[in-house]
């Protein structure tokens, strides 16, 4: 019988939509607020889950504190307090949307997960605006 745990976490981080390939104008009609010059922040609430068996011996899907570390050192040292655009190397060329920041989220955390184990990334990025993505 699967099971599904979950660990939330957030980060604090800067950005702006913005497609280089674009003209000014067609970027404010697109991106509107977001495209500011300056940049503009977010406080995003992600939640990381992963879906199997129980380990019969352990109880565990999987242990939470190891979750928790590898949320830590893999998302949060990565990009709390940075500005995506300038501070991650990624973002570079691409542009940071909330559906972005979760695929790459998913694809850092991927490969430190058993395979055998389904894993699901959600981020908030507003009260009201948020994301799931889980490699499908």
């Amino acid at each position: 019988m699967p099971v599904t745990v979950s660990r939330k976490a957030h980060f604090n981080a800067a950005h702006r939509l913005h497609n280089r390939s674009w003209s000014d104008e067609q970027n404010r009609a697109v991106f509107g607020v977001c495209n500011n010059a300056n940049y503009h922040g977010h406080n995003y609430e992600l939640t990381v889950s992963v879906t199997g068996e129980i380990d019969p011996e352990t109880g565990y899907v999987m242990d939470m504190k190891q979750l928790a570390d590898l949320i830590s050192e893999h998302v949060e040292v990565r990009f709390d307090h940075k500005n995506l655009n300038l501070d991650v190397p990624e973002f570079a060329s691409l542009n940071p949307t909330a559906e972005n920041i979760a695929v790459m989220i998913w694809n850092i955390l991927r490969p430190t997960i058993k395979p055998s184990l389904a894993l699901e990334v959600e981020l908030q990025e507003t009260p009201r605006n948020l994301v799931k993505y889980s490699g499908n």
